[in-house]
């Protein structure tokens, strides 16, 4: 069994001071990473609470996401804001209340995520159990270790989810993750099981989706420092968007890619980088006054409303105008830097 740490124990304090049967509404934006988490949490509660359910604030579209839920048997049903009314207590994994307006409203009795942290204490309870750790690639490590601590050995379907969770928000452990990731990769393989994750990660594109690529190499336009800017248009998903974006990153000299495109009346922009160039902070310089923006180091998202496009202007045009004067700004200074040395 793992080390106790001060985080594991506090937690196991918390886990004691929670009324039995009480029930529970676990919260996520679906994605690998988040549906893992909250299947390890859902096993953890069900310990001690009779009810415990899953609930996505999001329509699951990407193929792999949807192999995840069929072949590992997540049970998950949509988030309906009338549905609070049938929980006594609310967890939040892999994200934050601020993260999304679908999860406002609610008071969490526990937040766990690996993101950067944001305004948390309007949304907790008193007696809330909160770890937001950002020195971890996934919040699949962090359930782990939580798993680890209090004794529970992951059945083959749990293991293999959050093992794939781990691969997926580190890329394989090409884009993030640490020493804790590795470790927690490593246990978690002892129990997971191969051909599982093997169909999971095989169902990556659907035959639908490849206009959608053929949309984006027509609209792919270089920018500086090595990246490039393609459009999709109108999208029926941000899924689509991130599964164009992290398909260029497997091709060989782009350092940083971006893929925008539009959901609604909503503009999205999609940044995947190397780990050179801090994607997050770009995106925060770029689109964060006209509404939500950041991320990590090599991947990162932008939306703010189509209103916020100057008039007269395409949100085509006017993202790769505003990434192309990021760049020419920050080409500007690393000259004037270089003179005066």
């Amino acid at each position: 069994m793992e080390k106790k740490t001060d985080r594991t124990v506090q937690f196991k304090d918390w886990l004691q001071s929670q009324p039995r049967d009480a029930a529970w509404c676990i919260l996520i934006n679906a994605d690998p990473d988040a549906m893992a988490s909250a299947m390890a949490l859902r096993r953890i509660l069900r310990n001690r609470d009779r009810s415990v359910e899953i609930r996505r604030i999001n329509t699951v579209t990407r193929p792999d996401n949807l192999a995840m839920i069929r072949y590992l048997r997540i049970p998950m049903s949509a988030w309906r804001a009338e549905d609070a009314q049938n929980y006594t207590r609310f967890a939040i994994l892999d994200s934050q209340p601020s993260h999304s307006k679908e999860f406002g409203g609610l008071r969490y009795d526990l937040v766990i995520d690996h993101h950067p942290q944001t305004e948390l204490e309007p949304f907790l309870e008193p007696e809330a159990y909160k770890a937001i750790r950002t020195g971890v690639g996934a919040t699949s490590t962090l359930m782990t270790r939580l798993l680890r601590a209090l004794g529970i050995r992951p059945g083959p379907m749990l293991a293999t989810g959050l093992l794939y969770g781990i691969r997926t928000d580190t890329a394989a452990f090409t884009r993030s993750g640490g020493e804790e990731d590795l470790r927690a990769y490593q246990w978690l393989s002892r129990y997971s099981r191969e051909t599982l994750l093997r169909r999971i990660i095989r169902s990556e594109y659907l035959l639908e989706w490849l206009p959608l690529f053929s949309r984006a190499f027509r609209s792919l336009t270089e920018c500086r420092a090595g990246g490039a800017n393609a459009t999709l248009g109108d999208v029926s998903s941000p899924d689509l968007l991130v599964a164009v974006a992290d398909f260029f990153t497997k091709v060989h000299g782009l350092r940083w890619i971006t893929v925008a495109g539009k959901v609604g009346a909503t503009v999205i922009v999609i940044f995947r980088g190397d780990g050179i160039s801090d994607m997050g902070e770009m995106a925060q310089a770029c689109f964060g006054a006209l509404g939500q923006a950041g991320g990590h180091r090599a991947l990162a998202r932008a939306e703010f409303p189509v209103s916020a496009v100057p008039d007269g202007m395409k949100p085509a045009d006017f993202v790769l105008k505003t990434l192309q004067g990021y760049h020419a700004k920050r080409g500007r200074k690393g000259n004037a830097l270089a003179t005066t040395a």
